[in-house]
């Protein structure tokens, strides 16, 4: 499991989800989903259209129009490249460029 599903602060293997498999002390993927899924049925939702990657995605997006950020949204989402961050976001290159030109790093 990505390392953000790590408690900050805490020591050793203590997850913020853990398991209830003795195998493994988090969460797996799978799990999550399955879990996500469940959420999304029972407001009414179809499953098919929201998933995990698009709780992530959403975050992502309410925090770049919230602060305009894409450096911080950069090393939130573990991008190497500013650029794949704009596409993720699918906001205008232009926009994008002239914005972290102003950041100062």
């Amino acid at each position: 499991m990505a390392a953000w599903i790590k408690r900050a602060g805490l020591q050793g293997s203590e997850y913020l989800f853990p398991s209830r498999m003795r195998a493994s002390p988090h969460l797996s993927t799978r799990r999550y989903a399955r879990i996500v899924e469940r959420w999304v049925t029972s407001i009414g939702l179809d499953p098919s259209i929201y998933g995990t990657h698009t709780l992530r995605r959403t975050k992502a997006t309410m925090i770049y129009k919230r602060t305009k950020n894409l450096r911080a949204l950069q090393l939130l989402l573990g991008h190497t490249k500013l650029g794949s961050t704009v596409r993720y976001l699918g906001i205008e290159v232009d926009d994008a460029l002239e914005m972290a030109e102003q950041m100062e790093v």
